[in-house]
């Protein structure tokens, strides 16, 4: 269902309302500054809407190919245990200096 089906008014609906004026009604310069307001708000409230639907159609068509695509097999690494603890050797005599090992 899309957000127009569900919302009763449009900025243009709010736009030509008619108010009919009473014997002590409202000032229709009051009145129509705030339906001003109401209307930009209707506006902003309608792009944003419409931003976020298409961003979210575009979220699902990347979940839908992330999901097509086979996962990513884990790369073998070259290094052996043997190189990583030389490694750590030669680390730790930089750190410790040779003291560790006369």
């Amino acid at each position: 269902m899309m957000i127009s089906d569900k919302v009763k008014l449009t900025a243009k609906d709010i736009l030509e309302k008619e108010f009919k004026s009473g014997m002590r009604g409202y000032k229709p310069e009051d009145v129509d500054k705030f339906l001003d307001l109401i209307i930009k708000d209707y506006e902003t409230f309608h792009q944003e809407i419409e931003e976020l639907q298409q961003e979210n159609l575009r979220l699902k068509k990347q979940v839908e190919g992330a999901n097509k695509r086979p996962a990513a097999q884990p790369q073998a690494s070259g290094t052996t245990n043997f190189d990583i603890l030389k490694r750590l050797s030669n680390l730790e005599k930089h750190v410790f200096g040779n003291k560790l090992y006369d």
